[in-house]
C-alpha cells in the first residue's frame, strides 16, 4: 500500500510553485489587455476626428455650392440686418441694488 500524503502537504509544495508560475502569466495577460484597450481607444478617437473632418468638408462644399449657384440667403429691404437681429435676441443685463453696492 502506497504512503498516503495529506492534501495540505501537497498544497504546501504546490502553492509557491503555482505563485512563481502564475504571477508572470497573469501580469502578461493584464499588460496585454491594457495595451489592447489603449489601442482601441486611440483608434476610436481617430475615427471620430475623421468623421468630424469629413462632416466639415461636406458642409463647406454645400455652402460653396449654394454661393456659386446664387441661392445664398439675402436679406430683403426693410428687414433688420444681422447685427440688429443679434442685438434684439441678446438679453440686456440690468444693474441690481446688490451689484451697485459691490
Amino acid at each position: 500500500m502506497p504512503p498516503v500524503v495529506p492534501p495540505f502537504l501537497i498544497g504546501l509544495f504546490i502553492a509557491p510553485l503555482a505563485k512563481r508560475l502564475l504571477k508572470p502569466l497573469v501580469r502578461g495577460v493584464v499588460t496585454t489587455s491594457v495595451g489592447v484597450v489603449m489601442e482601441v481607444r486611440k483608434a476610436a478617437h481617430e475615427a471620430g476626428e475623421n468623421i468630424q473632418d469629413l462632416a466639415a468638408e461636406v458642409a463647406a462644399d454645400m455652402v460653396a455650392a449654394q454661393i456659386a449657384s446664387g441661392d445664398g440667403h439675402r436679406p430683403t429691404e426693410g428687414a433688420a440686418s444681422e447685427g440688429e437681429k443679434d442685438e434684439a435676441r441678446t438679453p440686456k443685463i440690468r444693474a441690481t441694488a446688490g451689484a451697485a453696492k459691490a
